[in-house]
């Protein structure tokens, strides 16, 4: 059978997509530089003309699992706005969360690929403030955690003085949500039981954050 032929960046992007598709299926653990390119319909030493080894292709897909985490977290922000500020505020904090928990539950294999450890990690002095990740490939659905939780003190619902580590208390409470739903005792309810454990989990967040 006659392969597929690629030029410039196809291979590179065909191999990322292959890879993503592994990922998505099997996690992190899935993601190997051959497989990918057996998928495609290349040779190992084709594919490594664009990927070094195993660390740089994980480092993408890592990337692009981001990128799709964060455009679930997006459109749950983009639903049915409030016209009052501090209902605003509150609605997009509780939008984070739901599309965070959301992608974990319908990617799976994703959302694990996405928080793996990398390979080639970014060190640690890139980050810009103590709490920030240093994984930069996690900045952008940090970034808007962090402006959801500026929106709480701007409106008057968070005094300043504990607006220090809040992100890391909502941040980690839902992840932990997360995985407690994926591979803990959570995964065993019903979905209607899931749902509703999610919406006090947001809510106990919110009222955490505000509460005097």
């Amino acid at each position: 059978m006659k392969r597929p032929s690629y030029h410039h960046g196809d291979l590179a992007n065909a191999l990322t997509e292959a890879a993503t598709k592994l990922a998505r299926e099997g996690g992190p653990d899935a993601v190997v530089l051959r497989a990918a390119a057996r998928q495609v319909g290349v040779s190992a030493t084709a594919a490594y003309r664009h990927f070094a080894g195993h660390s740089d292709l994980m480092h993408v897909v890592k990337q692009h699992a981001t990128d799709l985490l964060t455009t679930s977290m997006s459109t749950e922000l983009a639903k049915s706005p409030e016209p009052d500020p501090r209902a605003e505020a509150l609605r997009r904090l509780r939008a984070l969360g739901l599309g965070y928990v959301r992608f974990a539950l319908g990617e799976p294999g994703l959302f694990r690929t996405a928080f793996c450890r990398d390979a080639a990690p970014t060190p640690t002095s890139a980050a810009t403030t103590p709490d920030e990740p240093a994984d930069l490939s996690l900045i952008a659905p940090y970034q808007m955690l962090v402006e959801s939780i500026d929106a709480l003190v701007a409106v008057g619902l968070m005094p300043p003085d504990r607006r220090q580590w809040a992100e890391t208390f909502a941040w980690s409470t839902v992840h932990g949500l997360a995985m407690l739903l994926l591979d803990g005792p959570l995964r065993q309810c019903p979905t209607a039981e899931q749902e509703q454990i999610i919406d006090r989990v947001l809510a106990g967040i919110a009222l955490g954050l505000t509460s005097a």
